[in-house]
């Protein structure tokens, strides 16, 4: 890319709210193309806001989108839907996927086309789909379910579907957020050669050495202003993280020795399906003890989440036991691991972790709900539970108008702190119970700004201090390092290895992942 090359689109002065919120305020975003223009910002800054704007999801209240062809003449445009989007070139990829979940893969990538006959030949699209997924070396299932795949896999039916369109504005919302270091490489590879082919690409991602590789261009969104865009070789990751933040950002974390205590939670030779009928857990064992975290580091897919549902009571064993603080609570309900101290931060914060439809004070009350001063008798006293979602929100710092507020409405970055409000609460009041409490955090920084990972990991590290049990799951291998006191590897269901980050490297880590036996 050169700054020769022509404008393919130009936003000028796209002004959007919503009630009590001013998400974009007077922005101007330039993208050339070849170009691959990362988008930085805190949760809440306004960025996908603005590609929604662009893509016909929103209207702005005020601005102008300028759509440029090959010679660099602009022209103004109306785009009122998705559709019109698509029509024009521009094509997005969500953060929060638009998939339907009792549709196959197939039928994902090819819904809402345009030319698709009325009677489908499965088998070519599927094979079609096949052939562009290799292509961009994406391994997908094309005849499996939406809803029995894993949030990872999901992540790349939605890359591949805005490639199967051919956009020439290609806007993606985290792509890489639930993506291996390794995956993320080839997608950034992909980036590369579809920018080299003359296609725009805007790159939203809180990954800041991400976005000093692939990035041509950054723009830095705060408040939902522009307050920066800079070339890549002109900047260096701090300066673009004070930027966001509008402060100084730390970028390690102060963790003390600790004082490691006893077995807390138990997984012994638990054999366990996925939701396609195949053994995804196969003779795991895994302890946790008081004061540590146990990190777990794996490729996508390779049991993660079936570790998280069998650690929390969502899915069944076929053999082996789980055990919590000595109680064996082997296929109980999930509500006698949330009785033992067991609190469970989801991947999927508007899938599991919240309703999002609901209330904020509702959301947080969740594990509250059934005890005093919340509970009285068999009635809920609905003015308390808004002063005890009120306390947590102060406590905790959730950026929000108020408990009132529905949680789809708050931007990621608080979703997860009101989420990890309710879980450290919850595990607070199993220790006044005499409970030693177990943290289960699946991804817990996943797609979130620098701001707010420091804010998690914070947390984290203060209930490892408290003598909390906290097990860690997560795809950023530098976090595992950083954060773990153990870290267990996962490769087809089953530990490779239980190794100390002092101990190890990431390129150690990286041969287990690949499913080498740590000798």
């Amino acid at each position: 890319m050169t700054d020769t090359a022509p404008i393919a689109v130009a936003l000028r002065g796209i002004t959007k709210t919503f009630p009590g919120v001013l998400a974009n305020d007077d922005v101007d975003l330039e993208v050339r193309r070849g170009e691959i223009h990362a988008l930085l910002g805190e949760n809440g800054a306004g960025k996908s806001t603005l590609m929604s704007v662009l893509t016909g999801l929103y209207q702005p209240d005020r601005g102008q989108i300028l759509i440029g062809d090959e010679t660099g003449s602009l022209r103004p445009v109306t785009i009122v839907s998705p559709r019109d989007a698509i029509g024009l070139g521009i094509g997005m990829v969500h953060q929060h996927f638009k998939l339907v979940p009792t549709q196959t893969v197939a039928e994902n990538i090819i819904l809402g086309m345009d030319g698709v006959p009325f009677v489908l030949d499965m088998g070519s699209v599927e094979a079609d789909v096949a052939a562009l997924s290799e292509r961009f070396r994406m391994p997908v299932p094309v005849s499996a379910f939406i809803w029995q795949i894993s949030v990872g896999e999901q992540q790349r039916v939605e890359i591949l579907k805005a490639l199967y369109r051919g956009a020439e504005i290609l806007i993606l919302d985290e792509p890489t957020a639930v993506l291996t270091p390794q995956e993320a490489a080839e997608v950034a590879a992909t980036l590369r050669a579809l920018a080299g082919e003359g296609k725009a690409i805007i790159f939203i991602s809180h990954k800041l050495d991400e976005v000093m590789t692939v990035a041509d261009r950054v723009t830095v969104l705060r408040k939902g202003r522009n307050v920066a865009t800079v070339d890549v070789g002109a900047t260096d990751k701090h300066r673009l993280a004070e930027l966001m933040v509008g402060r100084e950002v730390a970028t390690t974390i102060d963790k003390d020795d600790g004082a490691i205590g006893p077995v807390v939670l138990r997984i012994d030779g638990v054999v366990a399906r996925n939701d396609r009928g195949i053994v995804a857990l196969k003779d795991l064992t895994l302890e946790v003890r008081a004061g540590e975290i146990l990190g777990i580091a794996g490729v996508a897919g390779n049991g993660q989440r079936e570790l998280t549902e069998v650690a929390t009571g969502l899915r069944r064993v076929e053999q082996g036991t789980v055990t919590v603080d000595g109680e064996d609570l082997t296929n109980r309900p999930p509500v006698r691991f949330i009785d033992a101290g067991v609190s469970h931060v989801p991947s999927d914060r508007l899938g599991r972790g919240l309703a999002g439809n609901l209330p904020l004070a509702d959301n947080m009350a969740m594990k509250a709900y059934r005890r005093p001063p919340i509970a009285a008798g068999p009635m809920l006293r609905r003015d308390r539970m808004r002063a005890f979602a009120g306390d947590l929100i102060e406590r905790f710092n959730v950026d929000t108008p108020g408990p009132d507020t529905p949680a789809r409405n708050l931007s990621g970055g608080n979703q997860q702190k009101a989420i990890l409000a309710r879980e450290i609460t919850a595990g607070t009041w199993a220790r006044e119970r005499g409970r030693r409490p177990v943290l289960i955090a699946a991804y817990p920084t996943r797609g979130l700004d620098v701001g707010a990972i420091e804010d998690v990991r914070r947390h984290l590290i203060e209930q490892r201090s408290g003598g909390t049990a906290v097990l860690l799951i997560s795809e950023e291998l530098d976090e595992l390092m950083m954060m773990s006191d153990r870290i267990a590897v996962l490769h087809g269901g089953e530990v490779m290895g239980v190794v100390a980050p002092a101990e190890t490297t990431i390129e150690e880590l990286g041969l287990m992942m690949a499913g080498e036996m740590r000798r």
